[in-house]
């Protein structure tokens, strides 16, 4: 396939960490950023000879409509979009709705009917779903249970483009694979192993630059499915177990209700 990400929230901390990854694998980067203050920033992380970097300044907060996310996708014409923009649940609560669910949903659905865009990879967190998966004990569930209660307006904003994602994922077929990935408690420490897919429980930490390592391999590994994929810091080399969990077809999806909903 072509080598072309939209990065939607361009200058997040993973964002920033993925784009010179990527550009030393010859990949195209169209980094989108809310301001041409931020540009600076981005162009930056550029590497001569390697790569190709773009800086596309655009409000993901305004995006209010699927058609909105579509004129950016034809704008930019990627074969893959990583969506790592998102209000963290911080500041005015709207603009969590406004972009961690609304906008996030809007370009899953717009990029799941663009038949040029292969793969859509949605960062989440590991906590984000409505029933507590078989491979979790009680006490793990606990644990996802009290986060998604402190952060409540965030939980039911990332739950639900989760699902739009998914749905959105399964309905365009084979040709297209949208994934969330969920990671732990964000960290600042270098990059290292990960534990992948079926998490022994919902309480850890990743790495950021972890999960840009991540991405990058889910960006590029042959055979990826719509899916829900949960990352916490372990003991696996991250290019192995990226291509184990496609392989063995892991969906942490299963067992939550939009799951049974689209896999029935």
């Amino acid at each position: 396939m072509s080598r072309h990400v939209l990065l939607l929230g361009g200058h997040g901390k993973i964002a920033q960490l993925l784009t010179p990854i990527l550009l030393a694998r010859s990949w195209t980067v169209t980094s989108v950023i809310r301001s041409q203050e931020q540009s600076s920033t981005i162009e930056r992380l550029a590497i001569p000879g390697k790569g190709s970097l773009r800086v596309l300044v655009r409000s993901i907060e305004e995006v209010s409509s699927q058609d909105a996310a579509k004129s950016i996708l034809d704008e930019v014409n990627p074969d893959a979009v990583v969506f790592a923009a998102g209000a963290g649940g911080k500041g005015d609560p709207s603009r969590t709705d406004a972009i961690d669910r609304d906008a996030a949903s809007h370009f899953a659905r717009a990029a799941a009917a663009q038949p040029s865009v292969s793969r859509f990879i949605l960062i989440s967190y590991i906590a984000s779903r409505r029933e507590r998966p078989s491979w979790w004990d009680p006490s793990a569930w606990a644990d996802a249970e009290k986060v998604n209660q402190q952060l409540a307006r965030y939980y039911k904003a990332k739950i639900v483009a989760d699902e739009v994602l998914y749905e959105a994922g399964v309905a365009a077929g084979p040709g297209f694979a949208a994934v969330s990935l969920r990671p732990g408690t964000l960290t600042e420490e270098p990059a290292g192993k990960i534990e992948l897919g079926r998490t022994k429980g919902s309480k850890g930490s990743s790495s950021r630059a972890t999960v840009a390592e991540v991405l990058a391999e889910l960006l590029e590994v042959q055979g990826l499915k719509t899916s829900w994929i949960d990352l916490l810091d372990g003991e696996e080399e991250t290019k192995a177990a990226v291509e184990r969990v496609v392989r063995e077809g892991v969906d942490d999806a299963e067992g939550d209700p939009i799951y049974k909903k689209v896999r029935a």
